[in-house]
């Protein structure tokens, strides 16, 4: 069964506010409620695939402390981009 769009997009703007570094909250709940409305099936399903990996790991990749893998290099950029004008 398909998850309806207003679901997916309500799920995954909670699951952005609540991780577990205060950073990560602000930086990804700040991208969810600019972006992820106009975002496509797409690019919400590698979102939501991203906020599977831990907290650790995308906080180093926003920072480039750690080298950021394929898949997520484009999103990882929207996100720095749309979070650091």
């Amino acid at each position: 069964m398909t998850e309806a769009l207003e679901v997916r997009v309500k799920r995954l703007k909670m699951r952005s506010m609540r991780r577990g570094i205060k950073e990560l909250d602000l930086l990804l709940g700040s991208f969810a409620e600019s972006q992820l409305e106009t975002m496509n099936e797409e690019q919400q399903l590698l979102y939501d695939e991203l906020l599977l990996e831990s907290d650790h790991d995308i906080l180093g990749w926003l920072t480039r402390q750690v080298k950021v893998p394929e898949r997520y290099e484009g999103m990882i950029h929207q996100i720095s981009s749309t979070c650091h004008g």
